[in-house]
């Protein structure tokens, strides 16, 4: 979504330098990657995995963080009309209770498909994603 779908849905916005780009571009191929590599070849899952508590525990949080984060972005891109400048704060949904309810999705949500798929790989990327979508929330709130 954050890749592909989100930037076709901006209507304007600010330029995007073109390093920070591609080291988005790596930064998304290589961890991309290391998810499937890990999925597929080292992870192992008993029968039954998919009604364990676990994997429906993290797939609700992915889902549910999903959701916030789609329907965050879409107030963020509606807050301004065409043609309209400066800082708007904005309200509805999760921005009623943190003020980067699209960071807050985000967060959520890969730490929902941590919990789902049980594997360092993906436990090492929702940490991340804390980390840097943390800081950049509070940044935000600031």
């Amino acid at each position: 979504y954050r890749a592909l779908i989100f930037p076709l849905l901006i209507r304007e916005g600010k330029p995007t330098p073109f390093f920070t780009f591609v080291l988005a571009l790596l930064f998304c191929v290589f961890n991309g990657y290391l998810q499937g590599r890990s999925l597929t070849t080292y992870a192992t899952y008993p029968p039954g995995w998919l009604g364990d508590s676990y994997f429906i525990a993290g797939f609700l949080g992915w889902l549910i963080g999903m959701a916030i984060n789609i329907h965050s972005d879409h107030i963020l891109r509606n807050l301004r009309k065409p043609g309209e400048t400066g800082y708007k704060i904005p309200r509805g949904g999760m921005f009623e209770y943190v003020s980067g309810a699209n960071f807050f999705g985000e967060i959520l949500e890969w730490f929902g498909f941590a919990l789902a798929c049980c594997t360092i790989e993906s436990l090492a990327f929702a940490l991340c994603t804390l980390f840097i979508l943390g800081s950049r929330a509070r940044q935000h709130h600031k």
